[in-house]
């Protein structure tokens, strides 16, 4: 792999004992993929996918060095010798590909998400200060809990160099224990770790000593700490640098990895995983005043998608290697397409993080909406080999027909996919229109181009009729014409004006006055529209049927789109359903007590309902030459639900074809 065209991002770069063949690096992140805290076959194959597509360095998803550091119920444990046969495949697996392994060692102290039970667990952190966005009241620990603690993470280290790992990373990054040592608004010690810089630094600096002396001096031992924590009392930029600066002073790291944000608050946990309304490569700074104060290679995460963008970060000497986590997700293989010279083949991540850190924080395996394969290489990592090649009819191309296209037509079947419309996309043509989700277009862009490379065709303004399938001839007909919205039945008097969501996106004169917009779904419609129309001077009022707006989206996107309607001076009026409207007045229900809510002095309208299905264009029974199960329906045309149902559904059915 060469790299020309990104000579920096395919430099070799040495980390402490180990030389990464490149500087991608897919950084620390859970994946739901363990078991009893174990490494699983499954979590095996999702790694080995990303080193056979040409990463640098996999950083593998954090493990407890204590039992009190089990923050979910899918946590990697290190605290006892079992956990090294796992990591032993797992490494076999990594650098059977040239890449290069590290571990991530943990405690979350007061950032603790559940139970092995459903109990409240009891969370440990320096002071008994607690966190906001959980709601814990940790309890202070010990000094003998400390040293516990300590002794955990040296041999944790041990367990994972016995394992063949070529390294681990303590985490001290988002608002976790050792950054709650060093945190002055958390920990409110006056003992030996706090009351001053020096004093809070001690836990950190026992830790990496610890895993130093148990780990020897010829293994890697990078440390992970957020550049600025983002929050209203996290630590800052000045604090974090000066911490890094004491570390390297040291000698006992041999990498620093620097991202953003504190699991501790709403707005900081937002950087875990930024949204797509963060700038590309947007933490590049916080990690270039930390590389000017070191000497060690420093590394930076924060919404890094493309070569060209991590290239450029090195070239100007912000960090000397990058995180590209989430576009190693979306596309295994980025590192050898742009080490190949074919950037354009990239899957780009398009940061919606609905089936990545969303799946997390409910509990699912790890995938992604625009490549379902991930998360699930043991099913569909290798896809059987066709026994005959069949005329496969697609109607629709929207995100379900065009994946189903692209597998199909890869797998050898000879596919033709027919939309009605001009330009293929379906309602991600609306969503890439909304204000900050522009790239949200780029799932379409990506997904059309693999159906044309693998050799589908596409004919655009073209609808699927008895017609057209008699003179075609298909072994296999595939439904994905989508949704359309839906209208509910509403009491309306005097003629009141009434829009629905997809036609304001679509530029639709909205009279001047107040808006209200009818929220059932809570999804990125009814906020997205509500803040696109502040944005054409018209006064908001978002009537949404659940608890709260945007209440089914990621909680990240939540985060970032509730901020905007918060900016734009949107009012949220949450548990209601919409009854009616006449020419001034919107008639509501409370969704609880059933009593009448009125809003007056409102000029129209806006539906966010939901949406119901499309009608296949013909039935089996008009398609006799077709063999049995040969009529397949994928997407919203079977219920209407998001983009991450209809393309893992387009893959599902052109894998069985």
């Amino acid at each position: 792999m060469s790299g020309e065209q990104f000579p920096h991002l395919f430099r070799a770069l040495r980390i402490g004992s180990t030389t990464l063949k490149n500087r991608i690096v897919s950084s620390g992140h859970d994946t739901v993929l363990v078991r009893d805290g174990q490494v699983t076959d499954e979590l095996v194959a999702y790694h080995e996918a990303r080193a056979a597509g040409g990463v640098g360095l996999i950083v593998v998803q954090v493990a407890g060095v204590h039992e009190s550091a089990r923050y979910t119920t899918h946590v990697l444990m290190a605290t006892d010798d079992t956990c090294v046969e796992g990591y032993r495949r797992l490494a076999d697996a990594v650098h059977r590909h040239g890449a290069r392994a590290v571990g991530q060692i943990f405690h979350p102290g007061r950032e603790i998400l559940e139970s092995r039970d459903g109990s409240a667990p009891v969370a440990w952190a320096p002071s008994a200060t607690p966190s906001e966005r959980f709601h814990v009241m940790p309890r202070a620990m010990t000094v003998a809990e400390i040293q516990e603690v300590v002794q955990g993470y040296g041999a944790a280290a041990r367990r994972l160099r016995a394992a063949g790992m070529d390294g681990v990373e303590i985490v001290a990054s988002h608002g976790y224990l050792p950054a709650q040592f060093l945190n002055p608004s958390v920990n409110r010690c006056t003992d030996d770790y706090g009351g001053s810089d020096e004093k809070r630094l001690r836990f950190l600096r026992e830790i990496i000593t610890s895993v130093r002396e148990a780990a020897g001096r010829e293994f890697t031992v990078g440390l992970r700490i957020s550049g600025d924590e983002l929050s209203h009392d996290g630590l800052s930029s000045a604090l974090v640098v000066d911490v890094a600066t004491r570390l390297d002073e040291d000698g006992l790291l041999d990498y620093l990895s620097v991202c953003a944000g504190s699991s501790a608050t709403l707005s900081g946990a937002l950087h875990i995983a930024p949204p797509m309304s963060e700038p590309a490569g947007y933490t590049a700074p916080l990690a270039a005043k930390v590389r000017a104060a070191v000497r060690v290679p420093v590394m930076v995460a924060g919404r890094i998608n493309q070569p060209q963008e991590a290239d450029r970060i090195i070239e100007r000497g912000q960090a000397d290697a990058c995180a590209m986590t989430r576009a190693l997700i979306c596309d295994p293989e980025m590192p050898a397409k742009a080490g190949a010279g074919r950037p354009d083949d990239i899957r780009a991540c398009i940061g919606c993080n609905q089936a990545c850190i969303g799946h997390f924080q409910r509990g699912y395996p790890i995938s992604c909406i625009q490549h379902p394969e991930t998360g699930r290489e043991r099913r569909f990592g290798v896809l059987p080999t066709i026994t005959r090649r069949k005329r496969v009819l697609i109607a629709g191309g929207g995100p379900a027909g065009l994946k189903a296209a692209a597998v199909a037509a890869a797998r050898g079947h000879d596919v033709t996919l027919h939309e009605a419309a001009r330009r293929t996309g379906g309602q991600v043509l609306l969503a890439e229109r909304l204000p900050g989700r522009a790239e949200f277009g780029g799932a379409v862009t990506n997904l059309e181009r693999e159906a044309r490379q693998a050799g589908a065709r596409i004919v655009t303004g073209s609808r699927v009729d008895a017609e057209l399938l008699g003179a075609e001839r298909p072994d296999a007909v595939i439904v994905a014409t989508g949704a359309r919205p839906r209208r509910p039945e509403l009491e309306l008097v005097d003629e009141p004006v009434v829009l629905d969501a997809w036609d304001v996106i679509r530029g639709a004169e909205v009279p001047r006055g107040r808006v209200v917009v009818a929220d059932w779904r809570g999804d990125w419609i009814g906020l997205g529209v509500a803040v696109q129309l502040v944005g054409l001077g018209r006064k908001v009022t978002l009537c949404v049927t659940g608890f709260g707006a945007g209440e089914h989206l990621q909680q990240y996107v939540r985060a970032a789109m509730l901020g905007e309607a918060v900016r734009a001076k949107v009012d949220v009026v949450p548990n209601v359903r919409l009854y009616g409207a006449d020419s001034d007045t919107v008639y509501l229900q409370h969704t609880l007590t059933e009593e009448p809510v009125l809003l007056e002095g409102v000029r129209s309208v806006v539906l966010a309902q939901g949406h119901e299905p499309v009608p296949a264009p013909v039935a089996e029974t008009d398609l006799p030459e077709l063999p049995p199960g040969g009529l397949i329906a994928i997407g919203d045309c079977v219920s209407p639900r998001t983009v991450e149902e209809a393309v893992l559904e387009g893959l599902t059915a052109a894998a069985e074809l």
